[in-house]
This record gives structure tokens, C-alpha cells and sequence, in this order.
């Protein structure tokens, strides 16, 4: 119980909700626990003077308070099992909320339907703990009490030889319960590794059907499937003892009472009516003990996805606001400095970059131009704080970014990537997604200088076409462009185009930069390329080399100081003379 102890805080929120519920149970209880003495007074009084009058008295009285316990166990699902969906509803919005807030690292290390599997199964188990598993616990031990305290008043030494088999049988349900236990944690690490699996499917079908990879790809899942039916399997075999065991040690509790009650009876100890709300309190005391083997497999599969739900809760933002951030900046200009910069990607990994000496002034056009694997988009990474530095330090207006709010940071700074990403949504919800307000004039302006406007154009339903998933329906050159757009949206102080013209024809490339030169007058642009035609007219060039800063300077001065920028140009020239040749 030590996982689910971290729900403490839900039900304190509703706290009044789940009072009345106790107090419903209480009522339910009542009056389910009084009919058996309706009856033996029933049965009493109809064995010396049988009048219809009286057996109507008696079956409206039964009638009326089953009728009542009816009504109050209505109510406690109203409450309840209404609060374990609340809660339900509140740990979803939590998880996901901390999971927006986990750092990229978290997610490279992580797979999308590992997360997913935890989003789902896990967290509908621990609701079936906050609701059926409460609700039952409550109002199995409460009625457990009173039918074993009118018992005990009916006949003492009677409920003590029909209470005899209980013990046993909460050693066995403890026993079973722990194999439960067990057993359930592994079924969601393999349902974790079968939904992992599909979601790489679904977004890998291209490469799947490139290398005709079906039949493999189905041989796997089969195999992933027939390994989680089999723990399924295993775990449904360990439930499925609970039911005859707590079936068999009630009925044994059942034929001790006829065998010592009949006796009583005999003896003139006790009279019939006695015996039969005897017999009738233990068939109430059937669904508790039913419940209560439930209920314990219910918590023991709660406590397992508990513990995977809070290992993932209990992961460090690591990139976050906190006591040195200075709320006083509300806003960027874009000068940006790289002092004596390191990063690396853990502890115990090599360094990507190392000594990186970088000033980039407000309004400037800079690129970043370097062989694959020399830390390009490393360094990128750090000025919106995807990272952190791992060593010396980065500032931005001469502040240092981590003192800069996060918010403030990323809402100047606007990335495109070279792998561009759409949502499945139409093509103007994908351009205005990082607006605050509605604007279409700003979504046909950005797309106008991303030189998508005319594609949008040609499109059945212009901005309201559908965008496949990931982009699907769009060519390599339309969802650049469509992310370029989107950046431009958000009106940054800083842009960053990490690569993000690779899959666009040169002239298209040339009228791009073009119209950014004008849009991003006064603001600071950032460009990384392979392409030397791309980086040429930049303020200036900065050339990485193994997580280093190997040359610095404008095209011309590289061209002439015959380095890697130089040996990367002319490669590039040799390239395109070679194209028009054929």
C-alpha cells in the first residue's frame, strides 16, 4: 500500500463526498442487517398465531426496508464511485501535465507506447482501487461488524463455530493475493512493450512496406501477443482459486450452523425464527468475504500500476522555473552568448561540445555549418533550454538563461526542425498553433514568406484541408514549409532553422531566405545547413568540428582561409557542375 498511500491527496479534496458515502453505507447496512430479525420475528410470531394480516404487516416491513437499503445503495455510487471517476479524471490530468513538463531527455529514453500503456491501463486500475475497491472495503468491513455482532447476541458459541474456517481463509487470500500481485506487474511491462510496439508501426508503415516488412512485422506482434495472453493466462488461473476457496469455506460455515443450530433447536436452546436469520446473516456474510478476496486482488494489481505511475510522476523536471529565475523579464531582444560552453548527454557520456565561444548580436543572421555528428543541433538545443549546459555558461540580453522564465524563453524563440512534425488537423490549425489568438491575416502572411501560400492554394479545402497524420499527405518540402510557417507565426525574436530547407529545391530555398531576410530585420536568426548555398549570405559563419568551434567569419574570409568551410565549398561546387553536366 505504500504506492497508493500518494492518493492520500485526492481524497482529501473530496473528502465531503466520500463522508456521505460513509454515511450511506451506514444507512445500507442498517437496514440490510434488520430484515433478517423482521424475518425471525416473522417466522415467531406466524408459528403460534398465522393471521394475514400479520404476514402482510410482516412482507410490507421487509418490503419496505430492503426498498430503503436499495435506495441508500443507490446513493453510495453516487458518490463513490462518482468521486473514484473524479479522481480518475484529476491523476490523468496530473500525469499528463507532468508529462509535458518532463525534459527531451525523459523521452528519448522512454518509448511513446510505454507512456501510453501507463496513460491507460494503469491508471484505470488504479480507479477500480479509489472506487470499487474503497466503496466494497468499507461497506464489506462495516457489514462484516454488525452481522457478526447480532450473531454473537442471536447464539455465541454458534458464531464462534461458524466463524471458524475465516482465518484460513484470509491466510489463502493473502497468498493468492501476493501471486496476484506479481503476475500483474509483469502483464503491464509486456502490454507496455505490445502497445510500444504498435505505436512504431503505425508510424513506421512507410518503412515497413518499403522493405516488405509486413509478415515479419506480424510474426512479432504475434509473438508479443502470445506471450502477453499467457501471462494473462497464468494470472487468471491464481484468480480464478479465490472464488472456490472463499465459496467452499463459506458453505462449510453454512453446514456448521444447520449441523449445531438443528441440534439447539432440538435442545430447545434456540427456536426456529433464531436459526433461520442465523442461516440468512451468513448468506450476507457471503459477498463480503466474496468481496473481500476481490477487492484484495483489485488493490494488489492497484499497487502495481500505483508504482509505475509514480516512477514516472517522481521523474525530475530538471529544466524549470525555480528560485533564481527573475520574473522581471518579460521579454527578448536576441543577442546571444556562448561562454566556455560544454554539454553532454549524461554523466558518464563523452562531451559533444566543449569550450564554445559564440556572441551573436540583436538582428544578426548567423549560421552553423559542420560534418554530420559534430554537434550542430546540440548546441541549437541549448538557447531554448531542451538542455542545459553542462558546463560554462549561456546568456541571452547579457542574462543567463537559466535565470530567464521558461515560459518568456520559448515564447521568443521559435525552432524548426529538419524532421518537421504536423498534427492531424486541418492545415491553419497546424500554421496557428503556437498563437495565442485566433488570427487568420497572420496565418496567410507567415505562409506567403514560407512560400507555402501557393501550395495551400492548390489544396481541395484551402486552410481547412486535412493534414494526415505526422503530415502523412504532405511531400517533405510541404511540412518544412508548413513548420517554417509556424514559426514565423509566433512572431520570435529568435529563429532557429535547424536544416530545415534539405527537402526544398534550391530556387525555392533562395526565395525563402529571401523574403525571411526582410521579415527578420532586427531579429536573430540562426541557420544550420549542409548546404553552402543556404549559410553564404550570413553575417557570419561559425564552422563546428568535433564539438568545437574550428572557424569563425563570413563567407569570404573562409573561402580564403582554405579550412573545412572552404573544402565543404568547393565539394559543393564540383557537385553542381557535375549535375548541369548530365
Amino acid at each position: 500500500m505504500k504506492n497508493l498511500s500518494t492518493l492520500k491527496k485526492y481524497f482529501i479534496r473530496y473528502k465531503t463526498k466520500l463522508l456521505l458515502g460513509f454515511i450511506f453505507i451506514l444507512l445500507s447496512n442498517a437496514g440490510t442487517v434488520y430484515v433478517p430479525l423482521l424475518l425471525r420475528d416473522a417466522i415467531n410470531v406466524l408459528e403460534k398465531n398465522i393471521q394475514t394480516e400479520l404476514l402482510i404487516q410482516y412482507a410490507l416491513l421487509i418490503v419496505g426496508t430492503s426498498l430503503l437499503a436499495g435506495i441508500f445503495r443507490f446513493l453510495i455510487r453516487q458518490t463513490i464511485i462518482v468521486v473514484s471517476r473524479e479522481i480518475e479524471f484529476d491523476l490523468r490530468g496530473d500525469f499528463w501535465k507532468h508529462i509535458q513538463k518532463l525534459p527531451l531527455r525523459y523521452f528519448q529514453n522512454n518509448s511513446t507506447g510505454n507512456i501510453m500503456a501507463h496513460a491507460t491501463n494503469d491508471i484505470n486500475s488504479v480507479r477500480m482501487f479509489i472506487g470499487p475497491a474503497v466503496m466494497y472495503s468499507i461497506d464489506t468491513g462495516i457489514r462484516l461488524l454488525i452481522v457478526v455482532a447480532i450473531m454473537l447476541s442471536l447464539d455465541t458459541w454458534l458464531t464462534i463455530y461458524a466463524l471458524l474456517p475465516l482465518p484460513f481463509l484470509s491466510y489463502v487470500v493473502y497468498r493468492i493475493g501476493k501471486l496476484i500481485h506479481e503476475k500483474y506487474t509483469k502483464i503491464q511491462e509486456t502490454f507496455s512493450s505490445l502497445t510500444a510496439r504498435a505505436q512504431e508501426n503505425y508510424s513506421g508503415i512507410r518503412v515497413i512496406k518499403s522493405y516488405v516488412r509486413e509478415a515479419n512485422e506480424i510474426n512479432r506482434w504475434k509473438e508479443l501477443s502470445q506471450e502477453y495472453l499467457k501471462k494473462n493466462m497464468n494470472l487468471v488461473r491464481t484468480q480464478a482459486l479465490i472464488m472456490p476457496i472463499l465459496l467452499l469455506i463459506t458453505g462449510l460455515s453454512i453446514i456448521i450452523v444447520i449441523i449445531v443450530g438443528g441440534t439447539k433447536i432440538i435442545d430447545g436452546e434456540l427456536n426456529l425464527g433464531e436459526i433461520t436469520a442465523f442461516i440468512v446473516y451468513l448468506g450476507i456474510l457471503i459477498w463480503p468475504m466474496i468481496a473481500f478476496g476481490w477487492v484484495i486482488n483489485i488493490i494488489q494489481q492497484a499497487e502495481a500500476s500505483m508504482k509505475r505511475i509514480n516512477k514516472i510522476l517522481n521523474e525530475p523536471y530538471e529544466i524549470e522555473d525555480n528560485s533564481i529565475t527573475d520574473f522581471s523579464i518579460t521579454d527578448l531582444k536576441g543577442k546571444i552568448e556562448f561562454r566556455d560552453v560544454s554539454f553532454k548527454y549524461g554523466e558518464h557520456l563523452p562531451e559533444v561540445l566543449s569550450d564554445i565561444k559564440v556572441n551573436i548580436s540583436q538582428g544578426e543572421t548567423v549560421a552553423i555549418i559542420g560534418h554530420t555528428g559534430s554537434g550542430k543541433s546540440s548546441l541549437i538545443n541549448l538557447i531554448p533550454r531542451l538542455y542545459d549546459a553542462t558546463g560554462g555558461e549561456l546568456l541571452i540580453d547579457g542574462v543567463n538563461v537559466k535565470n530567464i522564465p521558461l515560459d518568456v524563453l520559448r515564447r521568443n524563440i521559435a525552432v524548426v526542425q529538419q524532421e518537421s512534425f504536423l498534427f492531424s488537423d486541418n492545415v491553419y490549425n497546424n500554421i496557428s498553433y503556437g498563437l495565442r489568438e485566433v488570427n487568420k491575416e497572420r496565418v496567410k502572411e507567415v505562409s506567403g514568406i514560407a512560400n507555402f501560400d501557393k501550395d495551400v492554394e492548390s489544396f481541395p479545402n484551402g486552410y481547412e484541408t486535412m493534414v494526415g497524420e505526422r503530415g502523412i499527405t504532405f511531400s517533405g518540402g510541404q511540412k518544412q514549409r508548413a513548420s517554417l510557417a509556424r514559426a514565423l507565426a509566433v512572431d520570435p525574436k529568435i529563429l532557429i532553422l535547424d536544416d530545415s530547407f534539405s527537402a526544398v529545391d534550391t530556387n525555392t530555398e533562395e526565395e525563402i531566405l529571401k523574403n525571411l531576410k526582410e521579415y527578420m530585420r532586427n531579429r536573430t536568426s540562426i541557420i544550420i545547413s549542409h548546404r553552402i548555398s543556404t549559410v553564404k549570405d550570413s553575417d557570419k559563419i561559425f564552422v563546428i568540428a568535433d564539438g568545437k568551434i574550428a572557424e569563425e567569419g563570413n563567407h569570404e574570409e573562409l573561402v580564403a582561409l582554405g579550412g573545412i568551410y572552404a573544402d565543404l565549398h568547393y565539394k559543393q561546387l564540383l557537385e553542381k557542375e557535375l549535375e548541369e553536366l548530365s
